[in-house]
């Protein structure tokens, strides 16, 4: 079975974007982005909301040439991804590997990671908070950066409770801090 892992690059506060939707301080430097790259590869198909994926479409046509390498190497990682988009609204999506879904439903989630032997992920605050309170998320990668911006797009849900194990751990020198969570089973999560 797969486990779902809901990733973030964050502020110290807690938000992924800022109140005028930026987020352009959480851009990784090389070291970063390297390992990163690394915890993207095992991943078999990521869940992605409209906001999210039109963020994330660029790699798909981006132009590598003058590129480093691990810019080179992410996008290879991203189109060799499945893809599953979440939106209601977005008309189509034309990059690879990917189809929509005009709805978020927990059991179909469910049943993809029972049938999955890779890691799925998921990612964009609002998807993320649908399969965090469905019970979904496995783990939790939160990469913090050392700033603090006021408010805006939270990581996290308001009004989510859970109760998380520290799995591992790891300081960049740019003064970025990882941190992976294990989700245990909640009550009530029906998993």
């Amino acid at each position: 079975m797969g486990r779902l892992v809901y990733s973030g690059i964050t502020s110290l506060d807690g938000y992924v974007a800022d109140e005028d939707g930026q987020f352009d301080w959480s851009a990784p430097d090389e070291e970063v982005h390297a390992f990163v790259n690394d915890l993207e590869r095992s991943i078999g198909t990521a869940l992605y909301g409209r906001a999210l994926y039109e963020v994330m479409a660029v790699w798909d046509t981006m132009a590598l040439a003058d590129e480093p390498e691990v810019i080179r190497d992410y996008a290879g990682i991203w189109k060799a991804t499945d893809k599953i988009v979440f939106s209601r609204s977005l008309p189509g999506v034309d990059t690879t590997n990917t189809r929509l879904e005009r709805s978020f439903d927990s059991d179909a989630v469910r049943r993809l990671k029972e049938g999955s032997v890779r890691p799925l992920s998921v990612g964009g605050a609002m998807l993320a908070a649908q399969a965090l309170r469905a019970g979904l998320v496995d783990d939790l990668h939160q990469l913090l950066s050392p700033v603090v911006v006021g408010g805006g797009k939270p990581f996290l849900p308001d009004g989510l409770r859970l109760d998380l194990e520290l799995l591992d751990e790891r300081r960049f020198g740019n003064g970025v801090v990882f941190l992976r969570y294990g989700v245990p089973q909640q009550p009530g999560s029906g998993r």
